[in-house]
């Protein structure tokens, strides 16, 4: 059985004198998995993208926010800076996500319901799910 490649096995490789030599690149391309179906793995992943339902807050931390919100009206001019916790529908499927930021406070529009920053950015107050601030660690604040 050894003896069955002798004839061919020291022999040079072959090179064709028509077509020019493939490089291993190009060649490996060949053999590469194919797509058959064009945006299959991306609906996959986009199916086992988790997101969460929107927090319900009680009608007592609805009222907290409230009197925070009121507080930060009162302080505008000063700009206050606050830490706030908001809700954010995902853009393709139910659910959503809580996102956290610390910006500061340019004014609160009530025919919006809106909370708008000094860059312009703006948070629903339906979104809102914390809000804190150096603000409401005074003694006025903590006392009420």
């Amino acid at each position: 059985m050894a003896d069955n490649y002798d004839d061919i096995i020291n022999l040079p490789h072959h090179r064709s004198a028509k077509h020019p030599h493939m490089s291993l690149h190009d060649r490996a391309a060949q053999f590469s998995p194919f797509a058959a179906i064009t945006g299959h793995e991306e609906a996959i992943e986009e199916t086992a993208r988790l997101t969460d339902e929107k927090p319900i807050i009680s009608e007592d931390k609805a009222a907290e926010l409230s009197d925070k919100l009121r507080l930060i009206n009162e302080l505008k001019a000063e700009r206050p800076t606050v830490k706030i916790t908001y809700f954010v529908p995902d853009e393709r499927k139910s659910g959503g996500s809580c996102v956290t930021k610390i910006r500061s406070v340019r004014r609160i529009d009530e025919v919006a319901k809106t909370v708008i920053f000094t860059d312009n950015f703006s948070i629903s107050i339906d979104d809102i799910m914390e809000i804190d601030s150096e603000i409401f660690k005074t003694s006025e604040w903590e006392n009420e």
